[in-house]
């Protein structure tokens, strides 16, 4: 009887997919890749035509020596590394370093590990799509090329090794950096509101009518308070509709992403972590190892048939035939979906998530179940809402309350909000010409906010919408930028730490094209049309490289050095009265002894912004919290208690007297109440 190899990427894998294809078939993981580019140079040799230069990665070699008398011993190989382009390569460089001779391997792809699409898989084994393989490797080139030009420039214009640019890594940063200065230079406005809580007939508490006009002062909002003591409160209108909440689309990584986020409080690379367990495998009693879920790198909302008639027979079966969607939607993002898989969903329905409960991790059921949830949702009609706008005059001035009931809930059945809706307030018991009595009339002071900050979902959904990397790259790159310490998490919000300012200035001044979020996206797009066959890869790195190269030798004459670090003090060192440095920890700055490791004398270093604090008179100075994130306190902390998110200013608030604050190109009172702002032209201060 023939002996076949199967190879694929994970040991948990190899122990699922052994349990389907039985003593016949030999199965071995490759543990990821076996060759890459090296990490001592840049392994690309740009003068001979950009060939790429692979070796062996170090501590593969043992395994290569297995799999080579595997391979050996067997008649076929099949080479079932990932369904994606990283999988392809994988299996590429598989075929090259085992020297697999040409008909005596093949490569399968499984969207699924279940016995049937591991089976069918080998039925349709096919040779290496070079196609995609070429779409893996430019990329691959490409980012080395971008990191290995600029990343040696960043050591030496920021005095700091370790540091890092990226393709798409630079060009997040970028956009991360951006949001956090629009928020810092927004200036609030001021508006008022003013709420006439009324009786309503039939309704035990009274119901909240909003003015329906704008105020934007405290003028306005009190001469509307006095119409509404004048006159009455009048019913006018009385309007009766219906409004349809549409079904969620299946998940793709990005959304996937976001929701683990916002219903689960799951990271980004928590979440690739805990999915990928699902789809290589889970050991369910009963079942032996089953893949839990599809494949987990997808932008495609699309279903195979198959799950699409067991999902609407499973949905009849439990809730009803009228809870059956009549139509299939799909995305309506077409640009720059790849298509290659389909959406993420659970491989077999009656797997239910409470039949798993205790079997599974805790972060397994709750990774599963919304993936299971969102799945049947998908294919479940869409909620429908009776709603209700009634509009009340008061003299000229007009007050609104709406509430909506659900009629149908339709795929909230299985998918309900993350939120609990709120108590609706019920207006069956009025009519047009009614007169409601107010209980109170309350106004409200409000300013406008900023956008807010970006979480790990909402930049997710950010670099998706941009074009910005791809399913399997979002979370890399976010774990890449809070590992280099470029930007830094406070609960879910992110923020750019000092050191991510310093690299995305470089990057900015000296290489703007490259972190030019169109340019990134378009590179993407050439990306897939490599993978697609369209254009080869070469022509692709040629076009890029010139302008790369000469960035870079420009940036190397003209930019000055940022020195964050080992910057010579006014300080003398305590022990052995040396002048201290300035060098750079993870948690910012601080003075430590240049004749280190003879002598480790460290201090804490206050930069000081030449602005007294307004509490005591005593220095502001920079400081920052625990992660990172800058802020502006007083040197005399804990005694004095001063702290502001924006830069203080010397000059005071002509109107109320508090400190003004530099918001980009303004004065702004730190005293929101106030409101008072002024241009401001003096040299930048930061």
């Amino acid at each position: 009887m023939a002996k076949n190899l199967v190879i694929v990427e994970s040991p948990t894998k190899a122990k699922t997919i052994k349990k389907f294809l039985g003593s016949n078939y030999e199965v071995i993981a490759s543990e990821g890749h076996v060759r890459d580019l090296p990490k001592s140079d840049m392994g690309v040799d740009v003068e001979n035509d950009f060939e790429p230069h692979y070796i062996t990665i170090r501590g593969k070699g043992e395994l290569l020596n297995k799999l080579r008398k595997a391979v050996k011993k067997a008649d076929m190989v099949y080479l079932a590394t990932d369904p994606d382009r990283e999988g392809e390569a994988i299996s590429y460089h598989l075929s090259v370093a085992l020297k697999l001779e040409e008909g005596k391997y093949k490569r399968i792809t499984f969207n699924e590990i279940t016995k049937n699409a591991v089976k069918k898989s080998i039925k349709e084994a096919r040779p290496i799509d070079m196609d995609l393989v070429d779409a893996q490797q430019a990329r691959r080139v490409l980012d080395r090329l971008v990191g290995y030009e600029i990343s040696p420039l960043l050591w030496q214009k920021v005095h700091k090794r370790g540091l890092s640019a990226g393709r798409v890594q630079s060009v997040t940063l970028k956009m991360i950096s951006d949001r956090e200065k629009e928020i810092n230079d927004f200036i609030p406005e001021e508006f008022w509101t003013v709420d006439a809580f009324l009786n309503v007939p039939g309704q035990k508490a009274s119901v909240d009518f909003k003015y329906s006009g704008d105020l934007s002062c405290e003028k306005e909002a009190k001469k509307v308070l006095e119409n509404a003591a004048k006159n009455e409160f009048k019913v006018v209108d009385i309007k009766k509709g219906q409004r349809t909440k549409k079904a969620p689309l299946p998940f793709t990584t990005s959304t996937l992403q976001q929701s683990a986020s916002g219903r689960l409080n799951f990271a980004t690379s928590k979440t690739m972590r805990v999915a990928q367990q699902l789809y290589e495998g889970v050991e369910i009693k009963g079942h032996g190892t089953v893949g839990l879920i599809t494949y987990l790198r997808t932008d495609s909302t699309r279903v195979s048939e198959e799950a699409d008639k067991a999902a609407r027979e499973y949905i009849a079966k439990n809730f009803g035939e009228n809870y059956v969607s009549d139509e299939v939607r799909t995305s309506n993002k077409t640009k720059n979906v790849q298509d290659a898989h389909e959406a993420i969903r659970p491989t077999d329905l009656s797997l239910t998530p409470q039949m798993l409960k205790g079997i599974i991790s805790e972060e397994q059921f709750k990774l599963y179940n919304l993936i299971y949830e969102r799945f049947l949702a998908s294919r479940m009609k869409n909620a429908c809402y009776d709603t209700f706008t009634v509009s009340v005059s008061n003299g000229d001035d007009i007050y609104k309350a709406s509430s909506s009931f659900v009629s149908f809930a339709g795929f909230l059945n299985v998918y309900p909000p993350k939120e609990k809706e709120k108590k609706q307030a019920d207006f069956n018991g009025i009519k047009a010409g009614d007169i409601l009595v107010s209980e109170r009339i309350e106004k409200e002071q409000h300013f406008t906010s900023p956008v807010s900050h970006y979480t790990e979902a909402s930049l997710v959904k950010a670099m998706e919408d941009a074009g910005i990397g791809r399913p399997s790259t979002y979370a890399p790159t976010i774990s890449t930028l809070l590992a280099r310490r470029y930007i830094t998490k406070e609960k879910k919000d992110i923020y750019v730490t000092e050191l991510g300012d310093a690299v995305n200035s470089i990057m900015e001044k000296a290489f703007s094209v490259i972190i030019d979020l169109n340019f990134t996206a378009n590179m993407e797009s050439l990306l897939d049309n490599i993978g697609a066959g369209d254009i080869k890869w070469k022509v692709v790195v040629k076009n890029f490289y010139p302008d790369l190269a000469d960035a870079v030798k420009e940036a190397d004459k003209t930019l000055e050095s940022i020195h964050i670090a080992d910057e010579v003090s006014d300080v003398k060192c305590d022990l052995c009265g040396a002048m201290m440095v300035i060098k750079y920890g993870a948690y910012g700055k601080f003075l430590a002894c240049p004749n280190f490791p003879e002598c480790k004398n460290t201090m804490p270093y206050f930069e000081k912004i030449g602005v007294s604090c307004p509490k005591c008179g005593k220095d502001i100075i920079v400081r920052r919290t625990k992660k990172g994130r800058m802020f502006y306190g007083c040197i005399d902390y804990p005694e004095c208690d001063f702290m502001s998110w924006q830069r203080p200013h010397e000059k005071h608030c002509p109107q109320c007297g508090k400190y003004m604050v530099i918001k980009g190109k303004k004065l702004a009172c730190s005293d929101p109440q106030c409101g008072y702002t002024e241009d401001y032209a003096e040299k930048n201060e930061e």
